[in-house]
């Protein structure tokens, strides 16, 4: 699944235009008016301006890199009476669906005392209503809040805009993740402002002294209730706390009251609750902080009842009121649905006989967390499910704030009538990775090297525990594609090339799941992904400007059949809660007369999935893939539910998506059984994860994130991950007491060995909190030593016995690190292959891999005594140093081919002209495997020793790697045993 909020959307919607009078045109150099103050600055383009590729910075964004803007410092004279050196920032833009510009401060600036936000701008007479933003809040500037204001490029000359902050308005058509959600722009802690363009337009805008101006009006406290929904059980009381604060965190300086009164909602007073009103108090003086408390009597009911809702109005003087007044929810009970002794069948059937048609749409309905706002939506559209894009987090990313968040969406979805839980989805892939902190496990590729399908479990087993553990109980994981190609950008998301491999390592359904028992604390509930064959889309097919993903497979029904379907089968017998399909296309040859978008594939999803393998749990499409299926998004809706998706991560639009799906229910264009089927396999699993009785976010093991067991579980993984591919002259296992050179770009960076989908979507070098660099792991590993890093290996490299080289690639994450985009390759970098020269000159040298997929080694496998294959092994680089020790044996096997010219690419067990670098399955062992088919294997590999023996062997070692996976142990000893004597021969 993608990020899946990008930089900037396509807008959907325009916002509100500024009240009149907001902004001022004023000609240069014209005085200011008398209101306006000093313009603390925020950038005028003077000095030394580094324009960026990201944050923080001055950058350009767009839908794709041909239509981002082109900015530039130009020199702009007598700009606001400035002189002939002033200089100002231009930008020339041939935008498709978004373009623009935005600074991100390296730190946040509080604006609370000012007035409003300036800038000069000169057009070019286009007449375009150009949006500029503010961001308020969060972590930085690519997570907060967005707050918006317009103006018309109408003018070729220079101008003035101002504009109060009382007149900015929050987005309504999109807030990045991780920014605030009050909905409340306070400018305590501002990360920049934004400007974008018009989709499809074009034109130059030149742009100066962006500041703020003017004096604040003193502000007076807020008073907010403490939650927005309180819970509870008809006969008893609800407690209500008001909390007064003040924005500069002093005691308050005048008095303030808050009268409040229960008004009827859905719950009626003298029936359901006790009628009452009143005053809270808070003189001058009060502790900002202080809270008085309302209590709210309701009345014994013991007919069965749906939820039933009242309001605590809340009406202050000296005060704003923050937020709405709080809901009081008396709880639905006595319901056949409500009761956990019956049969989930008995409880589905209960509740779908009280649902509307909106409460099933709601129920098929899945948002991203940042769409929804504050949350209020989510009881308004019955919305059944949330999720969070990579990346998409809250402030400050810990787990009480993940816990804290995601208790109040389900708040919200409890004050609905039937009070049917929502479920939280998140792309838990290798670890809970969105959270800092997390046990981070090697990427299924590394997961596949170590052949050992009941660590997989485990670590289902640890990613569920910490998942749930923050109140999330979906993960959509794993994936359990075949890779096909190694230039796809998700080439690592697949534990192999071979499917029986991909089979046997999906023991981690069970640990997610913990082998059924879906309601424990423990488990979350699993999606087998990407439905069906995405692993095998043909290069040069992408779509959305990738070279590969999201691109079009061609297979025979065989092919189809023996490649791609398996691990489903595999995924459904081991009762798989969850499946979501491909962004891809499928072309069954001899079938097909043109690539049908999987989403839209009903002879797939219906036909074979669950009618003839039998699924039983629900489809989730991936994010907006829907969307892709036809140039009409009611036409879109309509083909992919009746294609028999169940789930719409929609994730924005889920308005327009509820009212297309109900109107074409309505047309009879969406048959009510469909409809019906969706929701069925949907609440079975909320039932079965415990939502009706638990909804809430079990923190009981927070403590278990990041723990010591759980990562030495992790760093086993990574230790079994490890692929020695050359070992000459026993270079390693290295001495513990050595004086060793370590360089490398990937030694030292934890977040280049974490990879993709770690905290943000794309991933990011750097350092990820709580991991373990391998270097770092060495010294650990390695106390005694004499352990010297240079990353570019420029340090003096005498009277040194061993190096250890750490080279690879940076983080990425779906079609952006498609090879040929974004500037991917299979070549290491000029400083990686320098470094690789420099150190295996002057000393015996281990060179270590670190990548999601193989890279081009062929020049650097003669030049090194040892290559390690190590992928990317995730937060234990301790597990890594392991085996380079001797702390345990090196024992895994390539799940993949690796190649040994790019031409040869694809490269898969079973082709014909089988010629690789190395085959699938090599993988020198230190271990003591005295199995039949470990014998044979070490054997042969022992005896091939040249790169004559090994293009004479390597299909021999592939396939028998294939047939030992696949239970055919004395054909994978026979072909092995081959392999001996022809290495022989050509030796």
């Amino acid at each position: 699944m993608p990020l899946k909020h990008r930089r900037r959307p396509a807008f959907l919607t325009v916002a509100a235009v500024l009240v009149a009078g907001a902004t001022a045109a004023f000609l240069p150099g014209s005085p200011a008016t008398a209101s306006v103050g000093p313009l603390p600055s925020v950038e005028n383009f003077e000095g030394s301006v580094q324009l960026s590729n990201g944050n923080p910075g001055i950058f350009a964004f767009g839908a794709d890199a041909a239509h981002t803007p082109a900015l530039s410092v130009v020199a702009a004279p007598n700009v606001a009476g400035e002189g002939a050196s002033n200089h100002a920032l231009d930008m020339t833009y041939n935008v498709t669906g978004y373009g623009g510009f935005t600074q991100d401060l390296t730190a946040a600036q509080d604006w609370s005392h000012y007035g409003g936000f300036s800038f000069w701008v000169k057009g070019s007479g286009t007449g375009q209503r150009i949006e500029y933003e503010i961001k308020d809040g969060g972590s930085d500037g690519e997570h907060s809040e967005l707050w918006q204001a317009f103006f018309t490029d109408s003018s070729t000359s220079w101008r003035q805009i101002q504009t109060p902050f009382s007149a900015f308005v929050r987005r309504s058509d999109f807030q990045p993740g991780g920014g605030p959600t009050d909905g409340n722009l306070d400018l305590v802690s501002m990360w920049g402002y934004a400007v974008n363009v018009p989709g499809n337009s074009q034109g130059e805008l030149a742009f100066d002294d962006f500041a703020v101006y003017g004096t604040a009006a003193p502000k007076p406290p807020k008073v907010a209730a403490s939650s927005g929904t309180y819970l509870v059980n008809a006969g008893d009381t609800a407690h209500v706390p008001v909390t007064l604060t003040t924005s500069d965190g002093q005691p308050s300086t005048s008095d303030a009251s808050v009268a409040w009164q229960l008004t009827d909602g859905t719950a009626q007073a003298g029936t359901d609750y006790t009628a009452a009103s009143g005053t809270l108090q808070f003189p001058a003086g009060t502790a900002s902080g202080t809270s008085e408390t309302i209590d709210v009597q309701t009345l014994p009911n013991s007919n069965p009842s749906a939820a039933k809702s009242l309001t605590v109005t809340l009406t202050p003087t000296g005060a704003t009121l923050s937020g709405n007044s709080p809901q009081v929810v008396i709880n639905a009970h006595g319901l056949p649905y409500l009761d956990s002794s019956l049969p989930i069948s008995a409880r589905v059937a209960d509740l779908m006989s009280r649902m509307s048609l909106a409460d099933k749409v709601g129920q098929m309905t899945q948002a991203e967390r940042a769409a929804v706002g504050n949350g209020s939506d989510i009881a308004t559209y019955r919305l059944g499910s949330l999720l969070s894009g990579g990346g998409s987090v809250p402030t400050p990313n810990t787990p009480t704030a993940w816990a804290d968040m995601i208790d109040g969406y389900q708040r919200q979805a409890l004050t609905t009538p039937l009070q049917i839980p929502m479920i939280y989805g998140i792309d838990s892939v290798h670890g809970d990775n969105n959270l800092a902190g997390a046990t981070l496990f090697p990427h299924n590729v590394g997961m596949g090297a170590t052949r050992d399908p009941s660590l997989a479990y485990e670590e289902g087993q640890i990613a569920a525990t910490e998942t749930r553990a923050t109140g999330i109980p979906w993960a959509f994981s794993p994936c359990v594609c075949v890779t096909r190609d190694d230039r796809w950008g998700r080439a690592y998301e697949s534990y192999s090339e071979d499917p029986a491999l991909v089979q046997q390592m999906e023991t981690v359904i069970n640990g997610f799941q913990g082998n059924g028992h879906l309601d424990r604390n423990t488990s979350v509930l699993a999606t087998a992904k990407h439905f069906l064959g995405d692993g095998g889309t043909k290069y040069g097919t992408g779509s959305n400007g990738y070279p590969i993903d999201q691109g079009i497979t061609y297979v025979t029904p065989q092919q189809l059949n023996d490649l791609f379907v398996g691990p489903y089968k595999t995924a459904v017998a081991d009762h798989v809660g969850s499946i979501m399909p491909s962004y891809s296309s499928l072309q069954i040859l001899g079938q097909d007369a043109s690539p049908i978008k999987m989403h839209a594939r009903q002879d797939m999803i219906t036909g074979l999935l669950k009618q003839k393998l039998g699924f039983q749990g629900f489809v989730i499409s991936d994010y907006a893939a829907i969307d892709q299926i036809s140039p009409d998004y009611k036409n879109d809706v309509k083909i992919g539910i009746n294609a028999g998706l169940d789930m719409i991560m929609v994730p924005n639009q889920y308005v327009t998506f509820e009212n297309d799906l109900t109107s074409l229910v309505n047309s009879g264009d969406v048959p009510m059984s469909r409809i019906d089927d969706a929701v069925r396999r949907i609440l079975t699993q909320k039932f079965a994860l415990g939502l009706f009785e638990h909804p809430f976010a079990d923190r009981s093991n927070i403590g278990t994130i990041g723990s010591a067991a759980h990562r030495a579980v992790a760093r086993q993984a990574a230790a079994e991950s490890q692929v020695l591919l050359k070992n000459a002259h026993n270079v390693l296992p290295l001495n513990r007491s050595a004086k060793i050179y370590v360089a490398g770009s990937n030694a030292d960076d934890t977040g280049n060995q974490s990879g993709g989908w770690t905290l943000t979507w794309q991933g990011q070098s750097g350092t990820i909190p709580g991991a373990t660099s391998i270097l770092a792991g060495m010294r650990q590993d390695a106390p005694n030593a004499t352990i010297t890093y240079s990353k570019d290996a420029s340090a003096p490299t005498d009277g040194y016995k061993y190096g250890v080289v750490v080279v690879g690639e940076k983080p990425y994450a779906e079609g952006m690190g498609d090879i040929g985009n974004n500037g991917h390759t299979f070549q290491l970098s000029v400083a990686d292959r320098n470094a690789v020269d420099t150190v295996c000159a002057a000393m015996k040298c281990a060179v270590l891999v670190v990548s999601g997929r193989p890279l081009d080694i062929t020049g650097i496998v003669p030049e090194a005594d040892a290559v390690v294959a190590s992928w990317l092994p995730g937060s234990e680089g301790e597990g890594v140093a392991d085996v380079l020790f001797g702390l345990r044996p090196f024992t895994g096997r390539l799940p993949v081919t690796w190649f040994k010219a790019e031409s040869q690419i694809p490269i898969n067990v079973g082709d014909k002209n089988y010629d690789p670098l190395f085959p699938y399955g090599w993988g020198l062992q230190t271990g003591s495997d005295h199995s039949q088919v470990a014998r044979a294997r070490n054997l042969a590999e022992q005896a091939i020793n040249s790169p004559q023996a090994m293009s004479a062997t390597a299909s021999l070692i592939a396939d028998a790697e294939h047939a030992s996976i696949s239970g055919q142990t004395a054909h994978a000893v026979d072909l092995l045993t081959r392999a001996r004597s022809i290495a022989l021969l050509v030796s």
